[in-house]
C-alpha cells in the first residue's frame, strides 16, 4: 500500500463565557458557550495502514494510546466506512495537557478530518459532526473550524460568529489540573449552574468589551473555592488589565486577552515568575483544511 499521509493543526479553544445547565434525562449538563480558536495548535499527521490505529506522541504524557481520543476518533471514522484502512497518527503537543483548552479534542477533531481527506472526503461533514459530538461537547466545534462559534446542549448546536479583529492572549497554565468531573459535581452542589441563558442580539459580538459583558464561566466559583492557589493567579491575571480574563472550560489554565502587543507582553512578564505562561492570540480565519503530502 502506498503510504498517503495528511497533516493538519489542532487549534487550542477558549470558552469567552460558559453556562451550565441541570441534567437532562440521559444524565447529561446542557452547556451555553462561546467558543474561540487560538493560533496556539498542535501539529496532527495521519498515515494510511493496512489495518488498525496505532499513534505516537510527541511533548506530553496523554495517557494510554488505548484512552486517547485521537485513537477514538479514528476507530469511529474508520467504523463509518467500514475499515478499508487503518491509520497511524502522530501528534505533536504544543497545546497544554488538561487545561481547558481543548487539546485532546482538538486532536480528536483534526484526526477525523484526516482520517476523511485520506478516504478522499467518504464521510459526509454532518457526520463528522455526529461522530465529534460522541466524542466530546467541544469537538463539533472544532471539528468545523471556524474561528468563534456559539454551542448549545452539549455543544453539538452551533452557530459561527464572526469575530473582532484578533487579540493577543496570555495562558496561565498552573502545574495542577482540574478533573471535569470533579468540577461538575462541585457545580451540582451549588447554584452556580442554575442561571438564565445570555440575552444575545447581533451587538453582543461587535467588540471584545462587547464580549467580555456576555458574561462569565459558571466552574469558576466553585473551582476557585476548591483551588484557592488558582484564584490567586485569576486575580494576578485581572490586575495586569486584559480587556476580559477568564478561566476556560472546567480549567484550569486561565486567560487574558490584551489590546495589544506590548500588553500582553507585559503581562507575561509580570505573570512568568507565578506560573507557566504561554502568548498566543484570537483566530479571525477559519482552520485551514488537511494538507495531503507527497505519497512514498
Amino acid at each position: 500500500m502506498t503510504a498517503r499521509t495528511v497533516t493538519s493543526a489542532a487549534h487550542a479553544k477558549i470558552n469567552l463565557f460558559l453556562r451550565v445547565f441541570g441534567k437532562d434525562n440521559s444524565g447529561f449538563h446542557g452547556i451555553e458557550t462561546l467558543f474561540c480558536l487560538l493560533e496556539l495548535a498542535d501539529d496532527v499527521s495521519v498515515t494510511m495502514t493496512d489495518s488498525g490505529v496505532t499513534i505516537e506522541v510527541e511533548g506530553a504524557d496523554t495517557g494510554p494510546d488505548e484512552n486517547n481520543i485521537a485513537v477514538r476518533a479514528a476507530r469511529s471514522a474508520l467504523q463509518v466506512m467500514g475499515n478499508p484502512f487503518g491509520v497511524h497518527i502522530r501528534i505533536k503537543k504544543n497545546i497544554p495537557v488538561g487545561g481547558g483548552l481543548g487539546g485532546g479534542s482538538s486532536d480528536a477533531a483534526a484526526t477525523l478530518q484526516c482520517v476523511n481527506a485520506l478516504a478522499d472526503g467518504r464521510i459526509h461533514q454532518h457526520q463528522l459532526l455526529g461522530i465529534g459530538g460522541e466524542l466530546g461537547s467541544d469537538v463539533p466545534f472544532l471539528v468545523t473550524g471556524t474561528p468563534m462559534a456559539l454551542a448549545w446542549n452539549r455543544g453539538e448546536r452551533l452557530f459561527s460568529v464572526t469575530p473582532p479583529a484578533p487579540k493577543p492572549v496570555v495562558l496561565l497554565v498552573p502545574d495542577f489540573g482540574v478533573n471535569t468531573g470533579e468540577a461538575y459535581r462541585l457545580l451540582g452542589r451549588s447554584d452556580g449552574g442554575n442561571r438564565g441563558p445570555v440575552r444575545l442580539s447581533e451587538d453582543s459580538f461587535r467588540t471584545w468589551g462587547d464580549i467580555g459583558r456576555l458574561g462569565g464561566n459558571d466552574f469558576e466559583s466553585v473551582v476557585f473555592g476548591k483551588r484557592p492557589k488558582l484564584k490567586e493567579q485569576f486575580l494576578r491575571l485581572a490586575n495586569t488589565s486584559p480587556i476580559l480574563a477568564r478561566m476556560s472550560g472546567s480549567g484550569s489554565t486561565l486567560y487574558g486577552i490584551y489590546r495589544d502587543e506590548n500588553s500582553s507582553t507585559d503581562a507575561r512578564d509580570i505573570l512568568s515568575g507565578t506560573t507557566q505562561t504561554v502568548l498566543t492570540s484570537t483566530r479571525d480565519k477559519i482552520a485551514q483544511p488537511p494538507s495531503v503530502l507527497p505519497s512514498r
